[in-house]
Order: C-alpha cells, then sequence, then structure tokens
C-alpha cells in the first residue's frame, strides 16, 4: 500500500501547487524563445568570427 500513500500525498501536495496564469506562463514562454534566439545569434556570430580568423591565419 506504500504506492497508494505515495499517490494520495503527491496529489495533495500538488493542490497545494501555486500555478502560473496563462498570460504568466505565456509571456515567460515568449522571454525563453527570444533569449534562446538572442543566445543563438550571438554564438553564430562568434563562430563565424573565429571562423573568419582561423582562415586568414591558415592561408
Amino acid at each position: 500500500m506504500k504506492i497508494i500513500d505515495y499517490i494520495k500525498a503527491s496529489i495533495e501536495e500538488m493542490k497545494k501547487v501555486t500555478w502560473p496564469t496563462k498570460k504568466e506562463t505565456y509571456n515567460y514562454t515568449i522571454l525563453v524563445i527570444g533569449i534562446s534566439l538572442a543566445v543563438a545569434v550571438f554564438l553564430g556570430g562568434l563562430d563565424y568570427i573565429f571562423t573568419f580568423a582561423l582562415e586568414l591565419v591558415i592561408k
């Protein structure tokens, strides 16, 4: 019966959680996507610069 007790306790704990609103979830999702894109562009730019610099050194 330990599994059933665990499930009951988990359900009770989930009722205590303060869930974000739809607007908060949307805003945080947009924020994460925006930051991810910014980091991707930054790292892509660094990759391009280092590749260009390495090609100059090799030639």
